[in-house]
């Protein structure tokens, strides 16, 4: 696909480790990307250290821009989520217009400090319900990156992380799975919604995972050899 046909980016809460891990790599992989944030300066911040970053790599093009998050999201074809639990509500209920007949993909995890070592799901039932529910049914709402760890998506190579693809609609997940692979990793099909509170659970399950082995853990698929 040439760039001129890929979907505009953006990323709301785009200035932390998650967001600009995410921007730089599809940046690389020729998408334009807008960086969101609650004040343009702090999105004008992560963007230049994204480019900064992106020249000591090699790769001088790059189209990254900086938006308040509402017109990141009116000027984005595909819109992420990389906002903490505690703030996805309100920064949903401040774009919603702006993201009706879109794809929104929710990277929030119902994380509930100090004990993020604790499965601790919302009632109901995971944070893309959330997510699903206050957008409405004009939004196809996309749960994945739960389980990748920010400072691989830092790193120059690719990460050896799958990623778990939920959501209502199998043509939007489908877009979110190739962006999955632009990114540098392996999407799957995960099915509806509801299943988001897997993945989700699986977050509270690698950090501790991570506290006890020192790493930075991630999920792998097994058993695709066996299909056919």
């Amino acid at each position: 696909m040439a760039t001129e046909d890929l979907p505009v980016l953006a990323i709301l809460g785009g200035t932390g480790d998650l967001g600009t891990g995410l921007a730089r790599r599809w940046a690389q992989a020729g998408y334009q990307v807008i960086i969101g944030s609650r004040t343009q300066e702090k999105a004008e911040a992560a963007v230049a250290d994204l480019r900064e970053v992106m020249a000591e790599r090699g790769v001088a093009q790059v189209t990254v821009r900086a938006m308040e998050n509402l017109e990141a999201a009116a000027a984005a074809d595909i819109v992420t989520l990389t906002v903490p639990f505690s703030h996805q509500a309100s920064t949903l209920e401040l774009v919603k217009p702006a993201l009706q007949g879109k794809i929104l993909i929710d990277v929030t995890v119902p994380l509930v400090p100090p004990r993020v070592a604790r499965v601790q799901l919302p009632q109901e039932g995971s944070a893309g319900q959330i997510a699903q529910a206050i957008v409405g049914d004009e939004v196809a709402v996309v749960s994945a990156f739960q389980n990748v760890a920010a400072a691989h998506l830092q790193e120059g190579r690719g990460v050896d992380c799958d990623v778990l693809v939920t959501g209502n609609k199998k043509d939007a997940r489908a877009q979110v799975i190739a962006l999955v692979e632009a990114a540098g990793m392996r999407g799957f099909h995960a099915g509806m919604i509801n299943n988001a509170a897997a993945a989700e659970a699986l977050t509270s399950v690698l950090i501790t995972i991570n506290k006890q082995y020192g790493c930075h853990a991630g999920i792998t698929i097994s058993g695709l050899d066996d299909a056919g």
